[in-house]
């Protein structure tokens, strides 16, 4: 054990944050600390580190043991580059190197006992040198970094000028070059597009001392974890296992414990309903069994009622009208910013029902694209054509679309004002604003409040083409159930920026990655994106690529486009001949089963006739079953 935490408890005034919070982790265990925004991870992280006092209870580290912490959010002020922030981390093996380039100096010079003397120190730094890999220090430094999302003409930054989330991303590569015992990481994934959170999974998965994780993307710690830590309304549970494991041990364990309260309650109400009889009775036999019932019944250990999660949002989603089948036609977009060429020549349709999810790298431009087709941007060039009844609901990230000077109320209000004051209340407590949280200022509100603001008018707005700007910042990962499952209940069509690997699994039946400045279509989920991300990476991006001379030529784009829209026609009738090959399979079996049943019929096992014609249909349908099988076998392999 490397690592425990014995009965934690901490408060701020009035509310109880961690209440005898226990639990432990083993050498190179990587664990995840789960729980709903404030249930107290990161204060819980920050006891661990030292940084918080709690108000009892004791964290205990392994003997010798290093830690290593990095917070949310990240205010590193230096006036160094990031390489060379990065470099003095490596300061004890660079100064190791130095004084063994010291020494060999020396032993030319130097002989007898004064040599002996000098070639175990040097034995003894070389063997420390090569366990701290100091060999590769350099290349690991430019590893992390690369893998991180910086690029080389990036190394020489000052990390005074740099975003918030560039300084999370240095303060990150730091702690993990320092490679302490145990990993403390708060929401690392926050600042990291999809290859950067690729490469710290893997990273972490290899990594030699333990981990201990908050975050939200579920995939990460599905990736990565092995036990997760809850924390709910103050109280620790321990579950072994990856984050769908917890899931679904979860809920069999509340529902468990919900049905013995139950039960134990029925109990109780019975037996106090049959003391009280027997007392109404008022006879001395029966006031003696009362009190011998009340006395059983006092001996009972009341089970406490399991806790129900009332901070859940309620969201549905729902057009006022049915769009027509096109939504959505793009063709020859382009968009760049001074010199930097975003995308160009992009062509692509999008069709009522669909639940679009483009991705890609960060700086591709995908933000962008969905501002041009709101007609908040420019193009450069291409045209933008909505479909018939098209009526469009926008979530911003950035939540622009909000009035920062208005309070909650109003911000509902205004924006609809055909609804009464309750009619608001009520929409806003969906989103978990009651009381007087619905006077508070919109510039007053955390991203995560903010985010519910725009839920809650992407609610009312009625539209039937969602355009949404990750959407699943700030929520918690209960949140983020809740609108997987409004977007997955939705008969209108999405269009959507996520670097949510797990809510585009669950939500997206189409991926558009922008890459190369181009896009590449995906007729599937996450899962089917990673099976064929190579192959198809393959055939169009490096076809869009730019030319030698430095331009791309218009007419590859538009062969790519045709031959992107003749792979998705052949994609759509392979899907669709699977499907009526499983109706018509399914048809005859039926029958097939219905012959069978009839055969077993007394009043037909009489009729000689009619047992030669059943006989003569079931053959029959074996002959036409059998093709039938093959030719979906066949399909089903194709539309893998």
């Amino acid at each position: 054990m490397i690592l425990s935490c014995n009965h934690i408890s901490k408060s701020f005034g009035t509310e109880t944050i961690l209440s005898g919070v226990s639990f432990h982790i083993e050498d190179h265990e990587k664990a995840a600390i789960v729980g709903i925004n404030g249930a107290g991870k990161s204060t819980l992280l920050k006891i661990i580190i030292g940084e918080l006092a709690a108000d009892s209870g004791e964290v205990v580290l392994a003997k010798g043991k290093s830690i290593g912490y990095l917070a949310q959010h990240q205010d590193l002020e230096s006036g160094r580059t990031i390489y060379e922030e990065l470099r003095e981390v490596k300061r004890p093996v660079i100064e190791m190197e130095q004084q063994i380039r010291a020494l060999e100096l020396e032993m030319k010079q130097a002989q007898g006992a004064a040599l002996e003397d000098m070639l175990g120190e040097y034995s003894r730094l070389n063997h420390t040198f090569e366990m701290e890999n100091g060999y590769a220090w350099q290349s690991e430094i430019t590893g992390v970094l690369k893998g991180l999302g910086f690029d080389e003409d990036e190394f020489n930054k000052q990390v005074s000028t740099l975003s918030g989330g560039q300084k999370t991303r240095v303060s990150l590569s730091k702690l993990l070059l320092s490679k302490p015992d145990i990993l403390l990481l708060d929401e690392p994934t926050n600042h990291l597009d999809m290859s950067s959170i690729t490469w710290l999974e893997n990273y972490l998965m290899n990594y030699r001392g333990a981990v201990i994780i908050v975050a939200h993307d579920r995939y990460f710690l599905n990736r990565i974890v092995g036990k997760i830590v809850e924390l709910e309304q103050g109280h620790c549970e321990v579950y072994p296992g990856s984050y769908n494991e917890y899931s679904e041990k979860k809920a069999l364990v509340r529902a468990a414990r919900m049905k013995a309260w139950l039960n134990q309650q029925q109990e109780i109400r019975h037996q106090e309903e049959v003391i009280a009889k027997l007392k109404s009775f008022n006879r001395e036999k029966s006031i003696k069994r009362a009190e011998s019932r009340e006395k059983q019944l006092a001996k009972i250990d009341v089970l406490e009622k399991p806790l129900e999660i009332n901070d859940e949002m309620r969201i549905t989603l729902e057009p006022d009208v049915v769009s027509g089948n096109d939504v959505l036609t793009v063709c020859g977009l382009a968009k760049s910013f001074g010199r930097q060429q975003l995308f160009q020549n992009l062509d692509f349709e999008i069709h009522r029902g669909e639940r679009v999810a483009i991705i890609g790298n960060n700086g591709t431009g995908k933000t962008t694209l969905l501002k041009l087709i709101n007609g908040l941007l420019p193009a450069d060039s291409g045209r933008i054509f909505l479909g018939s009844r098209v009526h469009i609901g926008y979530y911003d990230q950035e939540h622009h679309v909000l009035h920062m000077e208005k309070t909650v109320f109003e911000e509902i209000q205004d924006a609809y004002p055909d609804r009464n004051n309750t009619q608001v209340r009520n929409t806003l407590a969906a989103f978990l604003f009651t009381g007087d949280d619905v006077f508070k200022r919109i510039a007053d509100l955390s991203g995560g409040e903010r985010g519910r603001v725009s839920l809650a008018k992407l609610m009312l707005s009625e539209a039937n083409f969602l355009i949404l700007d990750e959407p699943t910042n700030h929520l918690d990962i209960t949140s983020k159930e809740i609108l997987e499952q409004a977007l997955q209940n939705y008969t209108g069509t999405v269009l959507y920026v996520s670097h949510d690997r797990y809510f585009i699994n669950q939500t997206a039946t189409r991926i558009l990655e922008l890459t190369g400045q181009t896009l590449v279509d995906y007729i599937g989920n996450y899962d089917y994106y990673l099976e064929k991300r190579e192959l198809m990476t393959g055939l169009y991006v490096a076809k869009d690529s730019v030319q030698n001379d430095g331009s791309s030529t218009e007419s590859s784009g538009k062969t790519d486009w045709k031959t992107r829209k003749e792979e998705q026609a052949r994609a759509r009738k392979r899907q669709n001949d699977l499907k009526k090959t499983e109706d018509e399979i399914l048809r005859l079996e039926t029958r097939d089963g219905e012959i069978d049943a009839l055969l077993a019929d007394a009043s037909v096992c009489t009729n000689v006739a009619r047992l030669m014609e059943l006989n003569e249909e079931k053959l029959a349908i074996q002959k036409q079953l059998e093709p039938l099988y093959e030719r979906w076998e066949e399909l089903a392999e194709d539309c893998r």
